[in-house]
């Protein structure tokens, strides 16, 4: 029987179901904080100005430079890590799929009277694989179909042992059959640990801080500049907001816009190819 490795879906569910579940909140809650920020540097700007008796306070071109760029460099790398791994994601969907297809064809191998309830319980099994994440967001029902893809994985390894131990086996059926199945197996670990891979909480809290230290040293420049147009304030609160939203949807494919169901398709093939 398999080693169980790896970290459980009730494991993924604690890593998983607060970030999916808040992006919008955190949009909202940015979208917000940006345009307060905007206003409160405008507001310290203009009552120093006011201080000063004065038009042209000391002007922070320089810092608002360096705050945006840092925020700019941050964004990026957050974004292309986001992307990498959502490719990662997908590549697995694509090696489960393989990994089925060797070593069904291997059951070949064993005898023929063992053959028909072990293809049985490869469909059962694959059948289980493509629910298990096609009932996502349903955390609680994902959970469930994993547990039940454990249990078939049990099922098959103890009814391959049998098959390649009887009498009339090929000589090298143990030898081809039982690491099939083993990698098999693994990959639906590594698939369930790639989705508990990414950045640490603190570059998110740290891209938060930026954007509205940007905006409010970006208020703070403007209100010496005299008018300024609300649409601009409200055209970059929307456009950071949504980036760090859509940031996080990568980040967590299945629980929100940003889907990789598509990928599913191929373990959809794996499985109708099971005669």
């Amino acid at each position: 029987m398999p080693r169980a490795k790896g970290a459980s879906l009730n494991d993924l569910t604690l890593e998983i179901v607060n970030p999916a579940t808040i992006g919008g909140g955190v949009a909202m809650f940015m979208f917000l904080g940006i345009l307060l920020c905007l206003r409160v540097g405008e507001l310290i700007r203009q009552r120093a100005i006011a201080s000063h008796k004065e038009s042209g306070q000391r002007s922070i071109g320089s810092l608002e430079s360096a705050v945006f760029a840092l925020l700019g460099l941050l964004i990026a790398f957050t974004f292309a890590g986001a992307l990498t791994r959502f490719d990662v994601r997908r590549n697995l969907v694509v090696s489960e799929a393989n990994a089925i297809g060797t070593a069904y064809l291997r059951i070949d191998l064993l005898p023929a009277a063992a053959q028909p309830r072990l293809r049985e319980s490869f469909r059962n099994y694959v059948d289980s694989r493509i629910a298990t994440y096609r009932k996502l967001p349903d955390l609680a029902a994902a959970r469930s179909e994993l547990a039940h893809s454990k249990e078939l994985q049990a099922e098959i390894w103890t009814q391959a042992l049998a098959a390649t131990r009887a009498a009339d086996r090929r000589p090298s059926a143990d030898m081809l059959l039982l690491p099939a199945l083993n990698e098999m197996f693994d990959i639906s670990t590594v698939r369930v640990a790639a989705t508990q891979m990414h950045p640490p909480l603190i570059i998110f809290v740290m891209l938060i801080g930026l954007a509205l230290a940007a905006a409010l040293l970006a208020g703070y420049e403007a209100a010496g500049e005299g008018a300024y147009n609300r649409l601009h304030k409200i055209g970059f609160a929307v456009i950071v907001a949504f980036t760090v939203y859509v940031i996080l949807d990568i980040e967590y494919p299945r629980l929100g816009f940003v889907r990789i169901d598509a990928i599913d398709k191929v373990l959809m093939d794996a499985r109708a190819g099971m005669k």
